[in-house]
């Protein structure tokens, strides 16, 4: 009985791992099949019906005229080895592709902005310049900016769109498209089959002294109408397999008429003016605790 229990066992394991195998050869075939017939134009063919199915679940129209967006949430940061290193609330306001702005909540007294190819920062210490390699990041990260690429950069000069396949994505049936950019960026999506929204997106890069492949994954879900434009209201990113941010949207506005002074420096300068008064005397108090305390401090 017990050898027939553990014959029953072993053949069910074994069927099942069969039929797992056989599901990932047909997925396999059939991809190949989807892509290996396709000539060079047809693949950029099939590649911008896909997005443009994509564009039309987003919001059509609504999506593309988009102005600004507000949204307010938690993000949740993650160390070198994925640990989670807690949690933070935050309200970006956001022009695309290239100005934007990030209050902490709910003093708003930590404050990045940025616009074009400049960047300040308001903290305890005041306004300063943002970094370069801050600039640097969020300029890649306008490159990689799913708004921007699905209403800007598809018609860029140099930029091949090419078909990648069907697959499946957390249980989800998708088709793939690759963006191929004059940057050596390699950025593909996977659409929903039946929504058409993006579930995920790839990024590809090569470090151009090493030879290195980085490889960023942005995944989408929770997805709520807003104002006409389905929004992803929980975004996960991962690096090589490790996973280093997690957003978690509670609100989202769009067309707000966000005003341009927002995204300048003198709108931190004003903001500065208003809580600095604030921080010194808050460091006053603090240094007088300190001396008060020290031992090198006089004794009555």
């Amino acid at each position: 009985m017990v050898r027939h229990k553990i014959a029953v066992i072993f053949f069910r394991v074994f069927f099942l791992s069969f039929l797992a195998n056989c599901f990932a050869g047909a997925k396999a075939v059939l991809a190949r099949q989807d892509t290996a017939i396709l000539m060079p134009d047809q693949s950029t063919a099939k590649a911008k019906q896909i997005i443009q199915q994509a564009i039309n679940a987003l919001g059509g129209s609504a999506y593309l005229d988009m102005r600004d967006f507000t949204c307010a949430g938690s993000a949740g940061q993650f160390g070198h080895s994925g640990e989670l290193n807690g949690y933070e609330k935050f309200e970006n306001y956001v022009e695309p592709p290239t100005m934007q702005r990030t209050e902490n909540l709910p003093k708003r007294n930590i404050v990045e902005v940025y616009n074009g190819d400049m960047g300040w920062t308001l903290d305890r210490g005041g306004v300063s310049e943002a970094p370069i390699t801050d600039l640097a990041r969020f300029e890649e990260n306008v490159k990689r900016d799913t708004f921007n690429i699905l209403r800007n950069r598809i018609h860029e000069d140099g930029v091949i769109l090419r078909y990648a396949g069907p697959d499946i994505v957390n249980l989800h049936e998708v088709e793939w498209v690759e963006l191929l950019d004059a940057d050596d960026r390699t950025i593909r999506f996977a659409m929903e089959r039946t929504t058409h929204l993006p579930l995920e997106k790839t990024v590809q890069t090569r470090d151009p002294k090493t030879g290195n492949v980085t490889e960023d994954i942005e995944l989408y879900s929770n997805y709520h109408a807003v104002d006409g434009i389905q929004t992803p209201f929980q975004i996960e990113r991962d690096r090589n397999g490790i996973k280093i941010l997690q957003v978690f949207f509670d609100s989202c506005h769009y067309n707000t008429g966000l005003p341009a002074s927002l995204f300048t420096r003198e709108s931190l300068d004003d903001e500065w003016a208003k809580i600095g008064k604030g921080e010194r005397e808050k460091e006053k108090k603090e240094k007088k605790k300190e001396d008060k305390y020290s031992p090198t401090a006089p004794t009555n």
